[in-house]
């Protein structure tokens, strides 16, 4: 595995980090895979344990002076990697050793450019699977995937498309189905597989309400971004037939045109153009990404 670099974002995980660390280090020095940690402005006792473990071969780790978030802390690794793949895993001890090892080979059989890896054993029904729930549905409503747990957060990338892609992902928790979904908009080959997680090794999930809610305004700017009349088209198309079934009947009655219909048809003409106006600038944004 010396193609790959795996990166972890940890943010105040004192509790868990001298429960994992070892595990990840003797699978970097076993693999010959480097291990990159990036401490997103932790203000417990993360940063002490981190910097003892300094000395270890095929291990780096980043301080953050301030806090950046989980997709600010996953951009900073990303651009320190040079290897050909990377893969992200949680700082919470979710995250095995063994699926990593697994995914890698599934990445090379299949040619993968995303490879995602999809919790078999979180069965629970709670709240948070709930709103994971709604983010997929509007997720595969906005942009249509096949994809299953887009919010894993263990995935292997191919490292040259992934640094292409982090200029449009957003720094917060949206970051995990942000550059999944930007890498199905660009048509890249993306692909899931099983895997088992552990219950987490310390320390209080950083995922809420509020992280839900930005994850759905962000699914919906990138697929404004990617594909704009996907959004455009039916906003316009509702105010054109409100219009109409507003209209018909005053018209058949013979009292003219109602100028309910008129603002409704008006409404429509004004989100099809700007639709249009957003896919033309659309084109040019991703003419740029990719150079």
């Amino acid at each position: 595995m010396k193609k790959l670099t795996i990166i972890m974002p940890v943010y105040n995980e004192e509790e868990s980090l001298p429960l994992i660390m070892n595990n990840w280090l003797e699978l970097c020095a076993a693999s010959h895979c480097r291990l990159v940690v990036v401490n997103d402005g932790s203000t417990d006792g993360s940063r002490r344990i981190l910097d003892n473990l300094q000395s270890q071969h095929d291990f780096t780790v980043i301080h953050h002076k301030v806090n950046k978030g989980y997709g600010g802390a996953i951009k900073t690794g990303f651009r320190a990697v040079k290897t050909e793949y990377l893969v992200t895993i949680d700082g919470d001890g979710q995250h095995l050793p063994a699926s990593v090892i697994h995914m890698y080979q599934k990445m090379i059989e299949e040619d993968c450019d995303l490879l995602i890896g999809a919790r078999e054993n979180e069965t629970k029904f709670t709240a948070r699977g709930l709103g994971k729930w709604i983010i997929r549905s509007i997720s595969k409503l906005l942009l249509p995937n096949k994809i299953r747990d887009l919010n894993s957060g263990l995935k292997m990338y191919r490292a040259e498309l992934a640094q292409r892609y982090i200029k449009v992902c957003p720094d917060s928790m949206a970051f995990s189905d942000i550059i999944a979904l930007t890498f199905i908009a660009e048509k890249c080959k993306v692909m899931e597989t099983p895997i088992q997680i552990s219950p987490r090794a310390g320390g209080k999930s950083k995922i809420n309400l509020g992280s839900a809610v930005d994850t759905v305004i962000e699914i919906i700017n990138i697929v404004v971004f990617f594909n704009p009349l996907r959004v455009f088209l039916p906003l316009s198309a509702f105010f054109l037939l409100a219009g109409l079934g507003w209209g018909i009947p005053i018209v058949l009655k013979g009292r003219g045109v109602s100028t309910g219909s008129l603002l409704a048809f008006t409404i429509s003409g004004i989100i099809l153009l700007l639709g249009l106006i957003a896919e033309q600038l659309s084109q040019i944004r991703r003419i740029l990404i990719e150079e």
